[in-house]
């Protein structure tokens, strides 16, 4: 009884309002109060020696800024870039407590998504050596499912290294 319960609360604890986008013909979502704007994919400035997931930053009105290409981040196969492909700037929570903002660039947009709490379920366990914690839960929205990305557990765990080692190089 106790685990249904807690299931019950980490649904309700989830539910709110979701940016869904697409990365590699899948819907991901992630808490709309995290998202700072979206922009057009403009020119991103590389930066030596970071992993291939981090393609660099940019400067988003006088503010550097290190953008991660997502696709890459979850292991899927590069893309070329198309109309809809854009980046998605982020207010994430750095593991030393500070926040730094940070683009994501994705396939597309969908739509900012109302999700209520029974519409969520837990992430299902894929077993020992698959790590799912940045997955808030797994949600139904118009016959499709969506993940739920804990946005802090899916940029936060390097970006603090990935920051400083930015601002090294560009100061």
């Amino acid at each position: 009884m106790a685990t249904q319960q807690s299931e019950t609360t980490a649904s309700r604890q989830s539910a709110g309002k979701y940016l869904t986008f697409t990365l590699h013909d899948e819907s991901y979502g992630i808490d709309v109060l995290k998202v700072r704007e979206i922009i057009r994919l403009t020119n991103i400035t590389a930066v030596p020696q970071m992993p291939a997931h981090v393609r660099g930053v940019i400067n988003l009105r006088g503010k550097i800024i290190p953008v991660i290409d997502l696709r890459l981040k979850f292991g899927f196969a590069e893309a070329a870039s198309t109309e809809q492909t854009c980046i998605i700037v982020v207010q994430v929570k750095l593991p030393d407590g500070k926040a730094a903002q940070m683009g994501l660039v994705v396939d597309g947009v969908e739509e900012v998504a109302n999700i209520a709490g029974a519409d969520i379920e837990e992430t299902p366990d894929f077993g020992g050596q698959i790590c799912t914690d940045y997955i808030l839960g797994m949600a139904k929205v118009k016959n499709a499912v969506k993940a739920l990305l804990d946005i802090d557990g899916v940029v936060g765990a390097d970006a603090l290294q990935h920051v400083k080692n930015i601002a090294a190089t560009a100061g």
